[in-house]
């Protein structure tokens, strides 16, 4: 008899383990199947951009690397702010998880903040700094991951500081001791555009060198806007141009362009205008390498994209945006920078 009830009761045992394990293994099944990727909506100022090109390539491996996790789309704001505008409205109204906004113009900051936080979407700003981050702290879903705009300039200064002292009588061509630069700037009321002038042309000073500004251009940002605007200015003020700043590689890329139709920066050092840009793009790393152009700023668009994704996931799983990460907030309370780091010959 005893030995009856032990066999029924391993036998009542044996059932309820094997249930629990069919119930645990759909429970498992159902869970995989449910699981689907976080969506990412990102939202470009313009395709073709290198850096933002190369922001948008490390996203993809991202994606790529984490598949079934995390879907990115991309929309090209073709640098018109009621386009991009449009493109969120449209984007809102559909399931999304995360909101990664690279603004035109960098004033919209508020109305993007209201429409998100109405959404209950997270929501993270980046590259282009807007002029206020009062709107990101009125979200506690919001955030701005980017640089220090002057800290770039910095590093061209410092750049350009090298160049001088080391070929001084080759770079101050009328022997006045003055260093006579031309700016090509991405845009005005820009942070970035501004600092990055500033802090430049500041650095150089506060080393004693003294300069003198022949001209500013605004380019927008774009190669060949910059090509066209250095055509213009070497045919009106020649060997008067001794420096080229430019805010980023692409506008320091059409320079370099437009002096080699000229005769210039084809890697005769007495015949070469130091140009400075920022990014380190994969074309201006080579065009320095030459010695066709002096030094860049290394912004690593590896490290942002993985900056936001980072964050994002975070945000997107209600945690702190830096919860788990080695970033840091600075003083706003709302934005993360990534280090810059020079690059020339030597790099």
């Amino acid at each position: 008899m005893k030995k009856t009830t032990k066999i029924l009761t391993i036998a009542m045992v044996a059932v309820i383990v094997f249930g629990i394990l069919i119930n645990f293994n759909i429970s498992v099944k159902a869970f995989v199947v449910d699981q689907k990727p976080v969506k990412v909506a990102v939202f470009l100022y313009k395709f073709g951009d290198e850096y933002i090109d190369s922001v948008r390539q490390n996203l993809e491996k991202i994606q790529k690397n984490n598949e079934g996790k995390v879907e990115f789309t991309f929309y090209d704001g073709k640098n018109d702010q009621s386009i991009q505008n449009d493109d969120i409205n449209s984007v809102i109204k559909d399931s999304i998880d995360l909101l990664l906004v690279n603004p035109i113009d960098t004033k919209v900051t508020q109305d993007v903040v209201n429409k998100a936080k109405e959404n209950n979407i997270p929501v993270i700003f980046f590259n282009r700094e807007p002029i206020s981050v009062d709107a990101i702290k009125s979200y506690g879903k919001a955030c701005f991951i980017g640089t220090d705009a002057k800290e770039a300039g910095i590093f061209q200064g410092k750049i350009l500081i090298d160049a001088w002292n080391a070929n001084k009588s080759i770079i101050d061509k009328n022997k006045d001791n003055i260093m006579q630069y031309v700016i090509l700037k991405g845009e005005n009321n820009n942070i970035e555009a501004n600092d990055r002038t500033k802090y430049s042309v500041s650095t150089i000073n506060d080393a004693g060198i003294k300069t003198e500004q022949i001209a500013l251009v605004v380019c927008d940002w774009d190669k060949e806007l910059a090509k066209n605007a250095t055509e213009s200015l070497f045919l009106r003020y020649g060997n008067k141009i001794e420096v080229i700043i430019a805010n980023n590689d692409a506008m320091a890329e059409g320079a370099v362009l437009a002096l080699q139709e000229d005769g210039y920066n084809n890697g005769d050092i007495k015949k070469t205008i130091p140009i400075v840009g920022v990014d380190a793009t994969k074309e201006a790393q080579e065009l320095i390498k030459r010695g066709f152009m002096t030094g860049s700023v290394l912004q690593d668009s590896s490290e942002m994209a993985e900056a936001l994704y980072t964050v994002g996931m975070n945000l997107v799983n209600n945690k702190s945006p830096i919860d788990s990460t080695n970033y840091k907030f600075d003083e706003t309370g709302v934005a993360i920078r990534i280090p810059y780091k020079d690059f020339n010959m030597n790099s």
